[in-house]
């Protein structure tokens, strides 16, 4: 399975950008976005379940990150809007294979729950 992450950019504070993710090699399950940046823990800020119905977001990025699936096109997006220097970091995609116990309603926010990870695509935020 192979992640490849794209879409980051520098941009101005209030800028918008839109990271695509595609997926190739199998049919992935639940996926989510992971930003790190220098310094810090790699921590989820966006989760979707594998049908898309649920979905979480880390509080910093509520009402102003949209995560989305197109699994005809094995392509995971995070929608950015009203970006500040404070989402400046290098941001991950993932996805695990489905275990039995799984649900297609599941989504995973912890960085263990995930098998596979995309190379990182870096995000700037200049005010």
């Amino acid at each position: 399975v192979q992640l490849q992450a794209s879409g980051g950019g520098l941009v101005q504070t209030g800028d918008s950008l839109k990271l695509s993710c595609t997926v190739s090699g199998r049919t992935t399950h639940a996926m989510g976005w992971f930003r790190q940046a220098p310094g810090q823990e790699r921590a989820c800020v966006a989760a979707i379940s594998w049908r898309g119905d649920r979905k979480y977001y880390a509080d910093s990025v509520k009402g102003r990150f949209t995560i989305s699936r197109d699994n005809a096109r094995n392509t995971l997006y995070l929608q950015m809007n009203r970006l500040s220097p404070g989402d400046t970091a290098n941001y991950y995609c993932a996805t695990r294979s489905r275990r039995d116990a799984d649900s297609v309603h599941d989504y995973y926010t912890e960085r263990n729950s995930y098998d596979y990870w995309g190379q990182g695509t870096q995000v700037t935020v200049s005010s």
